[in-house]
Order: structure tokens, then C-alpha cells, then sequence
């Protein structure tokens, strides 16, 4: 559902994507694939459809499903030095800034599948700070739509995956949530279509706070 009245949902912590959640990465996103479905002569629309919320490798399996997976795997190593290298255009989703400045204390990760490199250079990009619990590429065997950073950021928390919310923009990332047991916000134009709990525009009109009830939830979400 779209939020339009405040919903408050109460939750023990919170698990954020990167791209497309915090950060608007799209223009960077878009020259690099485009220039790798250009190379391997596919459509860039196509590609497009294909990659977002996934590490390069998974993407690149789908596209070109005969080609070995160490191949895949060399190559999203270059892709990654590309999009590490090319920040022109990034920047915060309106109101991520306060939004994170708002769960200082509160139990929250960052699961990305962004490689440390990547995910540090696009945070600084757009100006964001770095939660001080992050899940990247380096820290899982598989990507999403897989659970595994779900499920790893929930356990480096101490919080049971049914008791976290999860922050996604993408179909994979989406379902990776779902897939960990967890409900989901989604956020921006591309969430809709995947089934997420609520749906927001942006993160201006999410807030959280701690209990102040003091109950077993922890934290209330507050959007709308």
C-alpha cells in the first residue's frame, strides 16, 4: 500500500539497501551498464531491467546464461572499479540525512550489495554517513534476491529477522526481505511493483523513534 495517512509500525531494528534507498545512484548505474550491454550486444533497456538491487555477477548470469561464472565474476570485479570510480550525479534520497540522523542509538544496518569500496564512495558522495553496522558484497556468498545479507544483518543485531523492517527500492532487494522473514518498506518508483508492505515517495516523511512505551518493539516507524 501507498502510505497516505501516518502508519506507525513497531519493529526492533531496521535494515536498509543503498542504491535507490539512500542513495540516488541511478545516472552512474546506467552509464556503466549501458556500456557493458554495448560490449556484449544486448539492449541496455533490457540490461536495465535486470540489474538493479543485484551484484554484478547475478546480474550478468542472467543476461548471459551460457557464459562460465568465473567470467562473470572478473568482469563485475572491473564493473565495481568503474561505478567506484564514477560518482558524478549521486546523491541522498530526499530526506535520508535526517532519517539516518534519526536512528543514532537505534539498532539499524546497512545491506548493500555494494562491495566496501563502492558503498563507501557513494555514502561520502552523497554525503551520508556510514551506519556502524554494514553488510556488503564482501560479507555474503550470494546476492539478493537471496536472504543471506538479510538474514546476517539481523544476526549481527541480535534481532530476530521477524522483528526488522527492511528499506528496499528493487525487486531483488524485495524479495530477499521477504525471503528473510521480514516486512518491508519500499521506497521510490520501482518498489511499487514488487509487493512491499508500505510504499513512500522518498524518506521525508518516514521517523522513527524508540518505544516510548518502553514495550518489547523497541522502535516505532512513523510514515506519513
Amino acid at each position: 500500500m501507498t502510505a497516505t495517512a501516518t502508519t506507525v509500525l513497531p519493529a526492533r531494528a531496521l535494515l536498509l539497501d543503498m542504491d535507490g534507498t539512500l542513495v540516488n545512484s541511478d545516472a552512474a548505474v546506467e552509464r556503466v551498464w549501458r556500456r557493458w550491454a554495448g560490449r556484449h550486444g544486448l539492449d541496455g533497456d533490457e540490461v536495465m531491467k535486470v540489474v538493479h538491487g543485484r551484484q554484478g555477477y547475478a546480474s550478468m548470469a542472467l543476461l548471459l546464461p551460457d557464459r562460465p561464472m568465473e567470467h562473470n565474476h572478473a568482469d563485475n570485479a572491473r564493473m565495481l572499479a568503474e561505478e567506484t570510480a564514477d560518482t558524478e550525479g549521486v546523491v541522498a534520497i530526499p530526506g535520508a540525512a535526517g532519517f539516518l540522523a534519526s536512528l543514532r542509538g537505534l539498532p539499524h544496518a546497512l545491506v548493500t550489495s555494494a562491495d566496501v569500496a563502492l558503498s563507501t564512495a557513494r555514502m561520502a558522495a552523497a554525503g551520508l554517513a556510514q551506519p556502524d553496522v554494514r553488510v556488503t558484497a564482501e560479507s555474503v556468498g550470494a546476492s539478493k534476491p537471496d536472504p543471506e545479507g538479510f538474514l546476517k544483518g539481523a544476526a549481527e543485531l541480535g534481532i530476530a529477522p521477524a522483528d526488522c523492517i527492511a528499506f528496499e527500492d528493487s525487486g531483488a532487494g524485495i524479495a530477499a526481505a521477504r525471503a528473510a522473514g521480514m516486512r518491508v518498506v519500499g521506497v521510490g518508483p520501482r518498489a511499487g511493483f514488487h509487493g512491499p508492505d508500505v510504499v513512500v515517495e522518498d524518506l521525508t516523511r518516514v521517523r522513527v523513534e524508540a518505544d516510548p512505551d518502553g514495550g518489547d518493539g523497541g522502535l516505532r516507524l512513523h510514515i506519513g
